[in-house]
Order: structure tokens, then C-alpha cells, then sequence
């Protein structure tokens, strides 16, 4: 048929000459020409090798010598976003051997976007510095906050060395030396109270031999007669008022 169009228009006086040889069809190309990828082609055949439909004018790319869409393009080479599997066809994020969106690119735990301090991986997962410790890192045993420099490893758990002090009057412990009841450090002093083992007379730990008597413990020499001050043996004293007395004062003082 071309070569027809060109002896008629011949004939006519019209002098046509082929602008080149379709990178396609492999015919002279008489008309309208696209020039591409260092080839000619006609219009309609110069399409997109995937989906077919004329490139025209439009943006193109090219691979491995053939044309593609910009759709189908990026559809079938450019890389994909790991969170919406999408293709990245502008600024790329490439973390945890996987390539993102910039815009998705956030924290697992709470969504928010990475600052300059970076990200953390756990499990194939990228969290912040204030999640991955929060959810990753030890407890305290005393705060139950992440512990994320030094610590104190005590009573089975892990301590912030701040928080490692008695649990009743927060006093930190002299040379390290603590007192466990029920798992949890005390001092001395709050260790007896706690299992009821200071003396009611002195308010010091008893270590050694004690009296039990009014529902109480005392050191033998601190339990004594609250007139004469003289010491007392268990059953032979008088009680008044929640204080022991001897007998002879406490006759003295209430007969």
C-alpha cells in the first residue's frame, strides 16, 4: 500500500521521500515519524511493550532496548514500599534490607517518624529509641522503667542504681550491704521492723536472745520495770497500761 501512495503522489508531482525505516515493522516511514531510542518508528508503532498502548508524545522508559509506559514501568521495575507495596518512583528509604516510601517509614510502635537519633531493629522491625526501650529493653525492679545504661543485678532482678535503696526510708546502701524480706532490699533497721524484730525499747535490731511479752520483743537488758527501770524476766512483771511493771511498783503505783 505504501509503495502505491508513493508512485500515486510520484505521479501527481509530489515528491515523497522515507524519513526512515520503523524500528517495528521494519518499513519505510512516509509522514508523521518518532524518533527514539536511536531508531525511527511510525506513531502507532512506537507503543508500550508491556500494554501496547501508543507512547506518542508521552514519557517513556526504556529497558533492556524496549519502550515501556510510565505506568507499566514503574508497575514492573521500580522498587517497592515493605508497609504498602506500592511503587517507589521518587525519593527512596532503604532500611532492614527492604526499600520504603519515605513516608512510610515510621516507628512499629507508635507511628511516629524517626528523628536524627535513628531507629531500632527488632524482629524485622523498625522502632524508635523511646519504644524499643520501653518495650525491649530490662525493667527495674524498683521504677519498672527501661534500663538503658548502668544497673545493679540484685534479688533476682535488674536496678536502676538510683532506685536500688531501702524500700521503706529510700536511704542507698552503705558499701552495697542490704537486707532481703519478700524480695525487696531494706536496711537494717527497716528489715527488723518489717519482720517485727526490733526491740520496742530501743528501737535497735535484736540479733540475739529476746523476750516476747506484750505482744512485743525486746532485748533482755531493755525490758524493764517503767518505774524502777529495773530489768524484768519474762511472766514476772505486772502490765499497766501497756508498760510492764515489777511487782513491787506496780503495787506500789496502782494497789
Amino acid at each position: 500500500m505504501l509503495g502505491s501512495l508513493q508512485s500515486d503522489l510520484n505521479r501527481l508531482g509530489v515528491q515523497t521521500v522515507a524519513k526512515g525505516v520503523c524500528g517495528a515493522c521494519k518499513k519505510p516511514i512516509v509522514g508523521q515519524v518518532v524518533t527514539a531510542m536511536g531508531k525511527t518508528w511510525h506513531p502507532e508503532h512506537f507503543v508500550c511493550t508491556h500494554c501496547q498502548d501508543e507512547i506518542g508524545s508521552k514519557n517513556f522508559f526504556e529497558r533492556d532496548g524496549a519502550p515501556y509506559c510510565e505506568s507499566d514501568y514503574h508497575s514492573l521495575f521500580s522498587p517497592r514500599c515493605h508497609y504498602c507495596n506500592g511503587p517507589i518512583l521518587d525519593k527512596v528509604v532503604t532500611a532492614l534490607d527492604k526499600t520504603w516510601h519515605p513516608e512510610h517509614f515510621f516507628c512499629a510502635q507508635c507511628g511516629d517518624f524517626f528523628g536524627p537519633e535513628g531507629f531500632h531493629e527488632k524482629d524485622g522491625k523498625a522502632f524508635c529509641r523511646k519504644d524499643y526501650f520501653d518495650t525491649f529493653a530490662p525493667k527495674c525492679g524498683g521504677c519498672s522503667r527501661a534500663i538503658l545504661e548502668n544497673y545493679i543485678s540484685a534479688l533476682n532482678a535488674l536496678w536502676h542504681p538510683e532506685c536500688f535503696v531501702c524500700r521503706e526510708c529510700y536511704t542507698p546502701f552503705v558499701n552495697g550491704s542490704f537486707f532481703d524480706h519478700e524480695g525487696l532490699p531494706y536496711c537494717e533497721a527497716h528489715y527488723h521492723e518489717r519482720r517485727g524484730s526490733l526491740c520496742s525499747g530501743c528501737q535497735h535490731p535484736i540479733t540475739g536472745r529476746c523476750i516476747t511479752a506484750m505482744g512485743r520483743k525486746f532485748h533482755p537488758e531493755h525490758f524493764v520495770c517503767a518505774f524502777c527501770l529495773k530489768q524484768l524476766n519474762k511472766g514476772t512483771f505486772k502490765e499497766q497500761q501497756d508498760k510492764p511493771y515489777c511487782h513491787t511498783c506496780f503495787h506500789k503505783l496502782f494497789s
